[in-house]
């Protein structure tokens, strides 16, 4: 029987911020519990703690079984090989074997002795003594799932020749079939395209391993979590609260326990109040009635009690990201394309996006979907003045043949994936908003505080862009977007890195866009707010479809 007990967890950032206060929660043999919180409220930190890479100033993270762990930084591993990936993620006994014969295997290039020879054969038996050769059985099934070929075709293949997603499905099929009863994945869905993130939620419906994972994909969560574990945000540090549901259920029990709690504490305010008020009264009543004094005697008695017991548990702070994206009318075809083909990447095919459509592009990576966007963005084929983009983005050229064409009032609005955005580098927040830029006005600090603060930015108003996470410098370009006057917003990913809160944030602003949307996404939650959809195959054909297509998405 496995689990994980996390009992009275505090942490305090070097700082002296209190990150964490007494978090304690439990998972179950069996359950896959989510982790989810927002963007920096410590759920990383930990799942650091539980791996046993950090410790905490105070409390206890145990789990019963052998434990395996994916780390955030699968997926950009660029020195190595494939068979060094498998073993960086094995358990330890087996990672320092297999380390110390690559070491005296490299010894043995400028040393043949005898003494380096007896040195290399106690190594091997080391080795097999850890379960190494048992290990490469199980990493010839893994390769062979997740290539096609087997380990020894693929174990000297460079690490970096392999995309982001690859070395996840790589490393998620070897976790998933190890001996380890405890599993902590982080972020285990990044990168990784939509058939293979379906394939993880099978793997962990079906899965007797205890699971503690951290997801922004809020369709993976409720195909697959059985359990929801849900950081607080809090004045004096954040909490822990368990809802034992799905998470189809668990926005609606989170909104009834703030209800509850909320309730609680004014009832509690209220017999405060009262008793404060017959301590008072009864005072009074003592000064002339010494029959009183006893019944005032015991009104402060009860009253110290009921001050040194506490009010009920305070109500969490509620995230409150306010997005008000505004748009505004355009001319009918806000987008036309004729017989375009972007330079060897899709074959010719015609488009026309209609004013306060919302178009969803969707298609495996590196099929070019971005690079459409990226067209669009930077005016289309031939653009006019009034189509320039907003900001100072410098947009790459885009190779095509064809033509698109914006149409009359549409100015477009770019979200970029990678969030690299040099015109932003380098500045502060405050910095960018009172500067402006050509289509956006700057503004004064007050009102800059003001704006940040309806994106719960207001507390990195001083940091500089390329310092933020990559949830806040999400949330900061949909702001600027917002601020821009954008009619047609054009984005790549924008829900990669956004928090749960952020994301409902953003569907709803864009619910409220006076204008057109075209958005690169692999996420299917995301999608279901959209009206069209395009899909670009393995073959290089753009077919409109009446549904979402996700094979090779």
């Amino acid at each position: 029987m496995s689990h994980i007990d996390v009992s009275h967890i505090t942490f305090t950032l070097p700082d002296g911020r209190v990150l964490l206060n007494d978090v304690t929660f439990r998972v179950p043999n069996g359950a896959v519990a989510a982790l989810v919180g927002p963007n920096g409220a410590g759920k990383t930190t930990l799942m650091r703690m539980a791996a046993g890479d950090l410790a905490p100033d105070e409390g206890a993270i145990t789990h019963s079984g052998p434990m395996a762990v994916m780390r955030q930084f699968i997926g950009h591993m660029t020195e190595g090989t494939v068979r060094d990936l498998l073993i960086e993620v094995s358990p330890s006994d087996l990672k320092h074997a297999a380390k110390k014969v690559d070491a005296i295997e490299l010894k043995l290039m400028d040393d043949d002795s005898e003494k380096v020879q007896m040195q290399y054969a106690q190594a091997l038996a080391d080795y097999g003594d850890v379960g190494g050769y048992e290990a490469e059985v199980l990493w010839d099934v893994v390769t062979i799932n997740a290539f096609g070929k087997s380990f020894d075709e693929v174990k000297n293949r460079s690490a970096a020749t392999l995309s982001g997603g690859e070395q996840k499905r790589l490393v998620l099929e070897y976790l998933l079939r190890d001996k380890a009863e405890v599993l902590l994945l982080d972020e285990p869905d990044n990168y990784l395209d939509v058939p293979s993130k379906i394939w993880l939620e099978e793997q962990l419906k079906e899965t007797k391993k205890t699971v503690l994972l951290i997801s922004h994909d809020r369709e993976l969560l409720n195909n697959a979590a059985t359990t929801v574990v849900s950081v607080e945000l809090g004045a004096a540090g954040n909490t822990a609260w368990v809802h034992g549901g799905s998470f189809a259920t668990f926005k609606q029990a989170r909104e009834d326990r703030f209800a509850r709690l909320e309730e609680l504490l004014r009832r509690w305010d209220e017999e405060h109040a009262q008793l404060k008020k017959l301590v008072l009264t009864l005072r009074e009543h003592a000064k002339f009635n010494d029959g009183m004094s006893s019944r005032y005697q015991a009104a402060q008695t009860r009253l110290k009690k009921f001050e040194e017991a506490g009010p009920p548990l305070a109500v969490p702070n509620k995230q409150n990201v306010s997005m008000r994206l505004k748009g505004g009318r355009t001319a009918k075809r806000a987008v036309v394309a004729t017989n375009l083909e972007l330079t060897n990447l899709t074959k010719p095919f015609n488009l026309e996006v209609w004013y306060g459509e919302r178009l969803a592009v969707l298609g495996a990576n590196g099929s070019g979907k971005s690079h459409l966007l990226r067209l669009l963005a930077r005016g289309g084929s031939d653009p006019d003045i009034e189509h320039q983009p907003v900001g100072e983005v410098d947009i790459a050229p885009v190779n095509h043949n064809g033509n698109v064409k914006l149409g009359a009032r549409v100015r477009p609005g770019w979200f970029a994936q990678t969030h690299v955005r040099p015109d932003l580098q380098g500045k502060t927040l405050l910095e960018i908003l009172h500067r402006g830029d050509g289509q956006r006005e700057g503004m004064p600090r007050e009102r800059a505080a003001r704006v940040l603060d309806r994106y719960e930015l207001a507390a990195s108003s001083e940091q500089k862009f390329d310092t933020l996470s990559g949830g806040q410098q999400a949330r900061f370009q949909i702001l600027l977007l917002e601020l821009s006057g954008a009619t047609l917003l054009l984005l790549d990913e924008p829900t990669d890195n956004l928090d749960l809160a952020s994301a409902q944030a953003l569907e709803d602003g864009l619910d409220g866009f006076d204008g057109t949307v075209m958005a690169v996404t692999h996420d299917r939650w995301f999608a279901k707010g959209f009206d069209r959809f395009i899909h670009y195959d393995a073959n290089g054909n753009v077919t409109e479809t009446p549904t979402p297509i996700w094979e090779n998405s």
